[in-house]
C-alpha cells in the first residue's frame, strides 16, 4: 500500500465533487488506506440510525456541559462546515439539541461531532440533521464559558484542526488533513471497488 502519511496529492478536483465521492467510500476503508489511524473512537456514534456526515471541521473547545461557544460558533458556520467540539468526554449534559441542530442546518452546516451528549435526538433525526456524539441525556447544558472556536482540539482521541475533513457513517467517524485528502480519496475508492468485485465474485459463487 502506497504510505498515504508521506503523499501529498492534489488532484484538481473541485470541492464539490470531492466531498460527494468522500461520502461513497465508507470511513472503514478509509481508515484502512491511512493504516487505521485517524478514526475516532468508537464511543463517538451517530445518534439515530442512517447519519451519515461529511464537510470541513469548524473547531470548537468548550469547558464541560457548557455550550455558549457552541453558541457563539453558529454565526461563523459556513456552507458544508461540520462543527467538531471537544466538550471534554462529559456526558453529564447535552451540548446541543434539535434547536441548535437546525440553526446549524440552516446555516448550511453539514453536521456536528461532539465529544460529549446530546438531547432530542428524535427532533434531530426528523430534522435530518447528522449528529454524531459520546452519549444522550435529558439534562441541558450551563452557557457561562469560557471556550474557543477555530483551534486545534481533541474529539475521539484524534487531533482536528481546523478545515480538516470529516466523514461519519454508521461504523463512526474518521479525519482526514487536507494536504492528503484526494490521495485518501483515490485509495479509498480503489479498494471500496476492489472490495466490491469480491463480495460479487462470493455471491456469484452462492448462486451456483
Amino acid at each position: 500500500m502506497t504510505d498515504i502519511a508521506q503523499t501529498s496529492l492534489r488532484t484538481g478536483i473541485e470541492e464539490a465533487d470531492r466531498l460527494a465521492r468522500l461520502a461513497l467510500v465508507p470511513t472503514a476503508t478509509l481508515g484502512d488506506v491511512m493504516d487505521r489511524l485517524g478514526l475516532m473512537h468508537s464511543a463517538i456514534k451517530p445518534m439515530w440510525q442512517g447519519a451519515t456526515v461529511v464537510g470541513r471541521a469548524l473547531t470548537i473547545w468548550t469547558r464541560a456541559g457548557d455550550n455558549k461557544t457552541i453558541h457563539d460558533a453558529l454565526p461563523l458556520v459556513q456552507q458544508d462546515d461540520v462543527l467538531v467540539v471537544n466538550g471534554e468526554g462529559d456526558e453529564t449534559r447535552a451540548l446541543i439539541g434539535e434547536l441548535i441542530g437546525r440553526r446549524g442546518q440552516v446555516a448550511g452546516g453539514a453536521g456536528f461531532v461532539i465529544d460529549g451528549a446530546v438531547r432530542d435526538v428524535d427532533g434531530l433525526a426528523e430534522l435530518g440533521v447528522p449528529v454524531f456524539a459520546r452519549a444522550v441525556t435529558p439534562a441541558g447544558p450551563y452557557k457561562f464559558g469560557p471556550g474557543r472556536i477555530n483551534v486545534p482540539v481533541s474529539v475521539g482521541g484524534v487531533a482536528v484542526l481546523p478545515g480538516d475533513y470529516i466523514v461519519g457513517d454508521a461504523d463512526g467517524v474518521v479525519v482526514i488533513t487536507p494536504d492528503v485528502v484526494d490521495a485518501v480519496l483515490l485509495a479509498g475508492e480503489g479498494k471500496r471497488d476492489r472490495e466490491a468485485a469480491i463480495l460479487a465474485g462470493l455471491r456469484a459463487k452462492d448462486e451456483d
